[in-house]
């Protein structure tokens, strides 16, 4: 595959895209790519305040961006926002990217009672996704693209216990298990997508090692001394947000991007670089596993998962 760019992303006039954690990092980033591209840009953000500093400086950019309230962690939030969506879009979808998430930190729970990794990243993503459906069916081509990430590998899906009631909580355990679930719901959409023949395609992608508040906001989550190793890591190791946020612009916009496929950065341990197909570990092409965690999801949420 040749070095994909920004340069590389084709017109998005005439579409409109919802991005979820928009307020800032990757989700900020594409809202601003897409925008600048021609596409209508709904931001989804938990904080208004947050939100609106975001929305401006997408709307410096010349583009067009609204915001969307939306918590992902509380699914009545997930359920006021997909209805709001629904109504200021007339029923009519053509992007959706599933971005926002929370990593690390000590067990804390959500509006519902999920653990609030699993909550938000899965269960509060998949919700919104099957109840956006109706929007996406109405547009040609429309894609969902659900960002995973390289931890995705150390994650086991434990669907007896999925949310820590039980066994001992290790938050990048739980974090691994957020982020699988994200590859295997992923796909699990797409193969259904396409036993209804629907013209709707899903598409997963992870960032690599980028710099991003979400590493921050785990580092100053466990004090001072962590705080300041973890952002000497992350200014070692990381890329910029404008290189971590090509694969899921990737995945969102290029002709490449195929339903079912998982992209990231092409260097070295996927940890840097330009999108390319990305590896990924076999519990997450667990075909079984991804039908049951649907179920399951279905179960939790109290959504009707669409497609049926």
């Amino acid at each position: 595959m040749a070095k994909w760019t920004e340069a590389d992303i084709p017109d998005q006039s005439g579409r409109t895209a919802l991005v979820t954690g928009a307020n800032s990092g990757l989700g900020l980033r594409t809202a601003q790519v897409l925008s600048g591209r021609g596409a209508r840009v709904l931001m989804a953000c938990r904080s208004p305040e947050r939100g609106q500093r975001a929305l401006e400086r997408v709307l410096a950019g010349g583009g067009e961006a609204e915001l969307v309230r939306l918590d992902l962690a509380d699914l009545a939030s997930v359920r006021a926002a997909a209805a709001s969506v629904r109504e200021l879009t007339g029923d009519a979808l053509d992007l959706l990217v599933n971005n926002a998430g929370v990593m690390g930190g000590p067990l804390r729970r959500t509006a519902d009672g999920f653990e609030l990794q699993f909550g938000t990243n899965h269960l509060g993503h998949a919700a919104l996704t099957w109840l956006l459906m109706p929007a996406l069916r109405a547009r040609p081509g429309a894609r969902v693209v659900t960002v995973s990430s390289l931890m995705h590998s150390v994650g086991a899906l434990d669907l007896a216990d999925p949310n820590y009631e039980v066994r001992k909580y290790r938050q990048w355990h739980a974090y691994g298990q957020s982020k699988l679930a994200n590859l295997l719901f992923a796909r699990e959409l797409d193969r259904r997508l396409r036993a209804a023949g629907l013209d709707v395609t899903s598409v997963a992608a992870h960032p690599g090692a980028t710099a991003t508040e979400l590493s921050a906001n785990t580092a100053r989550a466990h004090g001072s001394s962590v705080m300041e190793l973890g952002n000497k890591l992350v200014g070692l190791f990381s890329q910029p947000v404008e290189v971590g946020a090509l694969p899921q612009l990737y995945a969102a916009t290029a002709a490449g991007a195929e339903g079912g496929g998982y992209y990231g950065p092409d260097g070295f341990r996927e940890m840097r670089g330009h999108p390319a197909p990305a590896a990924s570990s076999a519990a997450s092409r667990d075909e079984l596993a991804a039908a049951r965690l649907w179920d399951l999801t279905a179960e939790l949420t109290g959504v009707a998962p669409d497609p049926a």
